[in-house]
């Protein structure tokens, strides 16, 4: 019985249990395979990390800051991303860019916060 490529279909020699002919095919073949997916999640990783950037360079590295929220829309910073939220026990809602967070505090300000404790959260 003849063993066949999984990506080219040409006759694969060697070992039995080998699928592919070449090591081009059988990147071409995952890389296929994982197109789709892995696309997306590259898309939503830079969003996530040009938020991050954003937060790192409107707080200017102080743990606290109040910035003006115009700030944010005009360097395209995008609110429908994050990776965490926290709630304090008044009902405030920061939401988190890994260890960059935001918290919406009327339409034309907002205060970035740093956690210190990032590093050990880990």
């Amino acid at each position: 019985m003849e063993r066949l490529c999984l990506f080219c279909n040409e006759p694969i020699n060697g070992r039995i249990d080998k699928k592919f002919c070449s090591d081009q095919c059988r990147n071409a073949f995952n890389n296929e395979k994982n197109a789709g997916t892995e696309n997306h999640i590259r898309r939503i990783n830079g969003i996530l990390r040009k938020n991050r950037k954003l937060l790192e360079k409107l707080s200017g590295r102080i743990n606290k800051k109040i910035v003006p929220s115009a700030s944010f829309v005009n360097n395209g910073f995008n609110f429908n991303y994050y990776t965490s939220t926290y709630t304090t026990r008044k009902g405030h809602v920061y939401f988190f860019c890994y260890e960059y967070g935001y918290l919406k505090l009327s339409q034309e300000k907002v205060m970035i916060v740093k956690r210190n404790d990032f590093e050990q959260s880990i």
